[in-house]
């Protein structure tokens, strides 16, 4: 099947790829539930040596970066409270981590997990992290143009491969919580 969004001619269900996705990614996908079904999360075999958005961008088109979107894991922390969580932005848009994310979180100070806390904390690769299969206590903070995107290529929980799935459906996520200004304009 041909993807509804890039040049990814082999595309597949998710659930019809779980011994290529990590164990979080897989029990989340063979679980799915909600309003998007199961059968909309789509995955395509990448390269993992273009995983990166820049140079994954550069390799498969500039229109892609419109329809793609990063998961990065934060820490927050408010004396000796510390609150992991993810967000999810849009790829050309980078996290408001010292203000949507602060406020949202409570924290005092707000800042990108160290990569060994993010991979080890998620299960997931660093570069390949994705929304699909975080741990269910942690918030999601998802941008609000993520969900009015049609189509949204995120990670798979590895470098080798990504996901597509209907950009709604960020919002049935575990924790999810839609918010307004949370990507900002790069530069």
């Amino acid at each position: 099947m041909r993807a509804p969004i890039g040049d990814f001619d082999d595309a597949r269900p998710a659930a019809d790829c779980l011994d290529l996705l990590t164990g979080p990614v897989a029990a989340a996908v063979r679980a799915w539930t909600g309003p998007v079904p199961a059968d909309q999360l789509l995955y395509v075999d990448t390269d993992p040596a273009i995983a990166d958005t820049a140079v994954f961008v550069e390799h498969h088109g500039p229109a892609l970066l419109d329809s793609s979107a990063n998961c990065v894991v934060v820490v927050g922390r408010r004396g000796e409270s510390t609150t992991l969580a993810a967000c999810v932005v849009r790829s050309a848009t980078r996290v408001d981590v010292n203000g949507v994310v602060r406020r949202h979180l409570g924290a005092r100070k707000a800042s990108f997990a160290p990569m060994d806390t993010a991979t080890g904390e998620t299960g997931m690769e660093y570069g390949g992290i994705t929304p699909v299969g975080l741990p269910a206590a942690w918030p999601l903070l998802v941008d609000a143009a993520v969900i009015d995107l049609p189509w949204v290529l995120v990670g798979s929980g590895r470098r080798r491969g990504k996901l597509i799935l209907p950009g709604k459906a960020f919002a049935q996520l575990p924790g999810a919580v839609v918010l307004e200004g949370l990507g900002l304009p790069v530069g």
